[in-house]
C-alpha cells in the first residue's frame, strides 16, 4: 500500500507541476508588461517635456541659419516665428550698384524706425556681403520674388536684381529698400540677428541686446 500511494503522491506531483510553472510564467509576463505601460505612461510626458512645443518655437523661439554654403549671388530661406527670412550673399559688383538709383527710394537711409540700429545703412545689415531680411511686403502681406540676373529690370530700368510683388508691385532693391511709385509704405524689414561664427547666423536676438 505504501508503494501504491507514494507512487500516486510522485504523480501528483508531476502532474500539477507544469501547471503551476505556466501560471508563474503567465503572472511574472503579466507584471512585467503593466510595469512597462506604467513605465511609458510616465516617460512620454516627461520626454515631451524636454522639447519646445511646436507654439512656443512659432511665438518667438531664436533659429540658427547655416550660411556656409551660400554662394555669391544665392539666397537661402529659412522660417523664423512663422515668416519667411531671406539670406542673400551679395557679390562685390551688387554692393557697389546700392549707391546709383538711391534717387528712386523712398527711404534710402532707412529713417524709419523698422530695423535694428545696425542695419541703418546702406547695405542695411551687420556684414555688408550678407543681407537679411523678412520675406513678407509691407504693403498687404505678400511675399516678393527674388529676380536676378538681368530680370528685376522689366521693373526698375538699369537695375538687374532686386525684390518683386506679385500681389500689387511694389518693388525693391537689393538691400531691401522701397521704390518711389509702389503700394508698400516702407522697407522690407530686417529682423534682429547676430552672427554666431563666419557660418552661423541666430536670427531672432542681437548681441548686445538685454
Amino acid at each position: 500500500m505504501s508503494d501504491v500511494s507514494l507512487d500516486a503522491h510522485d504523480s501528483s506531483g508531476t502532474e500539477n507541476q507544469p501547471q503551476n510553472n505556466s501560471r508563474r510564467r503567465f503572472l511574472t509576463v503579466a507584471t512585467s508588461v503593466v510595469g512597462g505601460v506604467g513605465v511609458v505612461g510616465v516617460s512620454v510626458p516627461f520626454i515631451g517635456s524636454w522639447n519646445p512645443s511646436i507654439k512656443a518655437k512659432a511665438a518667438g523661439a531664436d533659429v540658427e541659419a547655416d550660411i556656409s554654403k551660400i554662394e555669391p549671388g544665392q539666397l537661402i530661406r529659412v522660417i523664423w516665428r512663422s515668416k519667411p527670412v531671406w539670406i542673400a550673399r551679395r557679390t562685390p559688383e551688387l554692393l557697389a550698384s546700392l549707391a546709383n538709383d538711391e534717387d528712386k527710394l523712398k527711404d534710402p537711409n532707412s529713417e524709419q524706425e523698422q530695423q535694428p540700429e545696425f542695419a541703418k545703412n546702406r547695405y542695411r545689415s551687420l556684414k555688408e556681403e550678407y543681407l537679411v531680411l523678412v520675406g513678407i511686403c509691407t504693403h498687404l502681406g505678400c511675399s516678393p520674388q527674388h529676380l536676378k540676373d538681368g530680370a528685376f529690370e522689366q521693373y526698375v530700368e538699369g537695375v538687374p536684381e532686386g525684390f518683386f510683388c506679385p500681389c500689387h508691385g511694389s518693388k525693391f532693391d537689393m538691400a531691401g529698400r522701397v521704390f518711389q511709385n509702389v503700394p508698400a509704405p516702407l522697407n522690407l524689414v530686417v529682423p534682429p540677428y547676430m552672427f554666431l561664427d563666419d557660418n552661423t547666423i541666430l536670427i531672432g536676438s542681437e548681441e548686445g541686446a538685454a
